[in-house]
């Protein structure tokens, strides 16, 4: 298995996870917050995939999915192009509100796709390069990408939890 195969196996796990989670979800459980302060299902996944997509895009030196194929237009939201979630508070996670989950899930997907083709077209010594100096140690590419799935993959989590929480019955993905 090379290096971008099990980047891949781990870049698709987020995706089957929300499958289940949004499988047949209300648009009230979708949309409520827990506690009333907690982030929804709808913005842990919309979260994780906009993290995804503006990481990669600044990667790959390439437009956002979210703007290039159109999907911040389907979504329709009230928060600029550029917002992603980083630093929202309640008020900010309360307009995130989407006309249904497949909407979400095929963002996600798309962004998935994106990252996958990505990675598939590094080679092993391009994931080593630097890319971020601010940190120690400095941030090579590949810990960038993988740090960008174990968002996605916690974010996920969060948002299966958050149903559980939310709606009596309901069992999670595993």
């Amino acid at each position: 298995m090379t290096p971008q195969e099990l980047f891949e196996d781990a870049a698709r796990r987020p995706s089957e996870v929300a499958e289940h989670v949004l499988e047949g979800i209300s648009a009230e459980v979708l949309h409520t917050m827990p506690g009333g302060t907690a982030n929804s299902v709808a913005w842990l996944v919309w979260h994780a995939s906009r993290q995804q997509d503006a990481q990669v895009a600044q990667l790959a030196g390439t437009e956002e999915v979210w703007t290039a194929e159109g999907w911040s237009g389907r979504f329709g939201l009230d928060v600029p192009d550029s917002s992603m979630g980083f630093g929202d508070r309640p008020e900010d996670v309360a307009r995130i509100r989407v006309a249904s989950p497949d909407l979400l899930r095929g963002y996600l997907d798309a962004v998935v796709e994106r990252t996958v083709t990505y990675v598939h077209g590094l080679t092993e010594a391009q994931l080593d390069d630097v890319v971020d100096r601010s940190w120690t140690p400095p941030v090579t590419r590949g810990a960038r990408l993988v740090s960008t799935v174990d968002d996605a993959a916690q974010h996920l989590g969060q948002a299966a939890y958050a149903r559980g929480l939310l709606e009596d019955g309901w069992s999670g993905p595993y």
